[in-house]
Formats: structure tokens, C-alpha cells, sequence
């Protein structure tokens, strides 16, 4: 059995004024840009299969629903405060 492996991605995000970010579209590792219609559940989860843990949002693309990760940055100085990432499973 393959363990999926967590692929960092790069992502649009908005931010209301109350403070919450909001992704709204991501960029796949081969390039393919992808937009998010919908943000349905936020909610701090571990990546069970992969590892790692953070806010995982439940995006919808179309009609498919998948979670991207937001994990955060230790460091409470800078400007990373972290990064996105997608559990992949390994073909």
C-alpha cells in the first residue's frame, strides 16, 4: 500500500475583515490552476494520511470535494506565516 504524500501547493486567498482567510483558488504541481467555488468547513485537523496537521479547509472544486491543509508557521516573527498543501496519493 502506497502512503499519500503531502504536495505543497500555491494559493489565492482573501481576507475578510474579521481576519479569516479564505482560499479561493490553488495551483496544482504540474501547473493546472484551479478554482475553489466553495469553502464549506473549516476546522483544525491532522492529516491522517500523509501527516502533519493544521486548519483544513473543505473546498469544493465542480462538483468534487477535497481538504487543503493550512499549516502554520512556528515562528511567531516574519513574514511566513506558513504554507497549503494537499495529501496526493503516491501512482
Amino acid at each position: 500500500m502506497n502512503k499519500p504524500i503531502k504536495v505543497y501547493v500555491e494559493v489565492t486567498t482573501v481576507t475578510s475583515p474579521e481576519g479569516q482567510m479564505l482560499p479561493r483558488s490553488l495551483v496544482w504541481e504540474d501547473g493546472t490552476p484551479y478554482i475553489i467555488d466553495r469553502v464549506s468547513d473549516i476546522k483544525q485537523a491532522a492529516a491522517m494520511k500523509c501527516g502533519g496537521q493544521g486548519d483544513r479547509y473543505t473546498i469544493w472544486i465542480g462538483s468534487k470535494q477535497s481538504y487543503l491543509y493550512f499549516e502554520r508557521n512556528s515562528s511567531l516573527t516574519g513574514n511566513n506565516i506558513g504554507r497549503w498543501f494537499v495529501e496526493r496519493k503516491v501512482v
